[in-house]
């Protein structure tokens, strides 16, 4: 098979080149260039801004692609970019769970009732730019602006939850870690009950490559991405622990006490847990455990801490001492 990926060479869309190359598919990624580490699966590149994706377009279409999978449409803009200058052949978007109410509301601190798990078809976010005015440079970032598009086209909506593993750019497991490397034995933690569906980067990839090889069954249609268990946060704590080798006591303290780095295990207005049950029915992907999953992400993490680790602990000495 010959496919395009659109941003591959991070984090979900190296792994998808990376799955796609070991098979023996031929891959080009089309990136801005700023990103190509060394280490990256020998393939074609083309080095473009997304917004002049139209220069390249003759070339894309020159290497005859059967499918296009597109890792970092992120905003209307993106997908009206490169979407008339496509082939007419399989598209595969990678979108997330944040496009439902569920997320809103987590968001807002809003204990509205919402029932889970969250299908397909269940209530998607009544306001748009989630992110906006809130730090983190996706102020004009919207999956719901750019789904449509792609549904139109015939395309695939894989929407993903909270995926973590190697190259992880937040690393996910970080907040925990940080403290297994400082030797910290007690780690001050609030209820730690809600249900937020995860996704190893592996599982991610081998269901892009489900969908790819399953047009029939994938064309225009939206599929929930998670593990089959989900672990309460302070479950998936002790699986990030248990997977470090590292025996730490998690106390409970009041939410107000809880360090702002653990905020997840606060109590949360909304649980967002969704049902993969589609995805393993209509094209035969099955995730990894989550035990052996987390313990295959935090090998990593731990072989490859970051340089900018902070060592303050005053925030967890201060919630343990009341």
């Amino acid at each position: 098979m010959r496919v395009v990926v659109l941003g591959g060479t991070e984090f979900i869309g190296r792994r998808v080149v990376e799955r796609l190359v070991e098979r023996g598919d031929e891959v080009v990624v089309v990136h801005r260039g700023r990103t190509e580490p060394d280490d990256l699966p020998r393939c074609a590149h083309l080095h473009v801004d997304r917004r002049d994706f139209a220069e390249v377009a003759d070339r894309v279409r020159g290497f005859g692609p059967d499918a296009v999978v597109d890792s970092y449409a992120l905003t209307r803009a993106d997908a009206d970019a490169v979407l008339p200058h496509l082939p007419d052949v399989p598209l595969v978007l990678l979108s997330s769970v944040d496009v439902y109410r569920a997320w809103e509301l987590l968001l807002a601190d809003d204990d509205t009732p919402l029932p889970v798990p969250l299908t397909e078809n269940a209530p998607l976010r009544q306001g748009r730019r989630p992110y906006q005015g809130r730090g983190v440079g996706l102020d004009d970032y919207d999956k719901l602006d750019v789904e449509p598009a792609y549904l139109a086209r015939g395309g695939s909506v894989l929407r993903l939850g909270m995926v973590y593993g190697r190259h992880d750019q937040q690393r996910r497991e970080e907040f925990v870690l940080r403290r297994v490397r400082a030797g910290r034995t007690r780690i001050p933690v609030g209820a730690g009950d809600a249900l937020l569906t995860r996704l190893h980067v592996d599982d991610a990839a081998s269901a892009v490559l489900a969908a790819l090889d399953q047009p029939a069954a994938a064309s225009g249609e939206v599929f929930n991405l998670g593990e089959s268990v989900t672990y309460p946060v302070r479950g998936w704590l002790r699986l990030i622990l248990n997977a470090a080798g590292h025996d730490a006591e998690l106390v409970r303290v009041p939410d107000e006490r809880v360090p702002e780095d653990l905020w997840l295990t606060r109590r949360l207005a909304q649980h967002v847990l969704v049902d993969n049950g589609k995805a393993l029915r209509a094209l035969g992907w099955q995730p990894t455990d989550p035990t052996t999953a987390v313990a295959r992400s935090v090998r990593w993490h731990l072989d490859h801490p970051p340089t900018d680790a902070s060592a303050d602990f005053s925030a967890d000495d201060q919630a343990l001492a009341g």
